[in-house]
């Protein structure tokens, strides 16, 4: 029996927040509702961090004002802290995502703090969320490595894990924010984390800095991870990372789980046209393979390009 996987779709957020083009509020809303359109039913839409250190994301409660929100989708958005959840929990969103990081020199320029100070800040936001219907990510970046300590040892992940066994939050993701993973140390450390958080769903988050990021999602699945983070066309990346680069590719996420069977409820024709939209909002080529290369077998009637 085909195993379904769920594609949480993060190009409207951490997609956009690394590109030197900051697209307008039509402009992202044609492309979320685009992403819709092609089968996604979770999707970070925006991010309520500080405008000062994203710009390109500015305008999150213009665009969940206006966004035509549809029926079984979820609309996500990023909130940093308490500041940030005081923005969203004023809009149209459905679920926050709160970050925080397994390193603790990367949580303090990231969050301005220590690791075990945001664990509480999740706890206080999952807390007045729940008051509010909203669900609840904590997502634990730097997960494999830093660019400021490097190598994050294993302890400190799953440490980090534990403090948040009994906050209360509906999704625990795992991240690989600057791209350093491989599949072995994602099976190990899954499988670490999922024993100190057995009732919390898992979620991943991989770039693909040093492209291992589709073999480190084999491994996540092969390891029982079902939810799965990608960006259409591959764009995005942290602004606080150096030299980051994108997310996994939606496209050739889908592209793959298609060829294993998998079940996930998205066209990949029609987020082949996504991405070929996103090339000309943002003025460059996307990273993603299958735009260039289509859809195998082709769609009848069609080559590389339909769709």
């Amino acid at each position: 029996m085909a195993t379904d996987i769920q594609i949480i779709e993060v190009g409207p957020r951490d997609g956009l927040q690394n590109e030197s083009v900051t697209l307008s509020t039509d402009d992202k809303l044609t492309l979320i509702d685009h992403l819709v359109g092609s089968g996604v039913t979770r999707i970070e839409a925006v991010s309520f961090a500080h405008p000062k250190y994203v710009p390109q994301l500015a305008d999150a409660e213009a665009v969940m004002a206006r966004i035509d929100k549809r029926e079984n989708v979820s609309y996500i958005g990023l909130v940093m802290n308490w500041r940030g959840w005081l923005r969203a929990v004023d809009t149209a969103v459905d679920e926050v995502n709160v970050p925080l990081f397994a390193s603790n020199t990367f949580n303090r320029k990231n969050q301005g703090a220590p690791t075990h100070e945001t664990v509480d800040v999740v706890r206080a936001i999952t807390e007045d969320a729940h008051k509010h219907g909203i669900s609840v990510t904590a997502t634990i970046g730097t997960a494999w490595g830093c660019p400021f300590e490097g190598e994050v040892p294993l302890e400190r992940l799953v440490e980090t894990a534990a403090g948040l066994s009994d906050s209360g939050i509906d999704e625990l993701a795992i991240a690989d924010t600057i791209g350093v993973a491989d599949p072995w140390s994602v099976t190990r450390r899954l499988t670490a984390v999922a024993a100190v958080v057995p009732d919390i769903a898992l979620r991943v988050h991989f770039h693909d800095t040093r492209n291992t990021g589709l073999a480190n999602t084999y491994a996540a699945i092969e390891a029982g991870v079902t939810r799965i983070d990608a960006s259409v066309g591959g764009i995005g990346g942290c602004p606080f990372a150096p030299a980051a680069t994108g997310n996994i590719a939606t496209d050739d996420l889908v592209y793959m789980l298609n060829r294993g069977g998998f079940t996930h409820g998205i066209s990949l024709a029609q987020l082949i046209g996504v991405s070929n939209e996103v090339e000309h909002m943002i003025e460059h080529p996307v990273p993603a393979m299958l735009p260039a290369a289509g859809e195998f077998p082709p769609p009848p009637g069609g080559g590389p390009d339909a769709g």
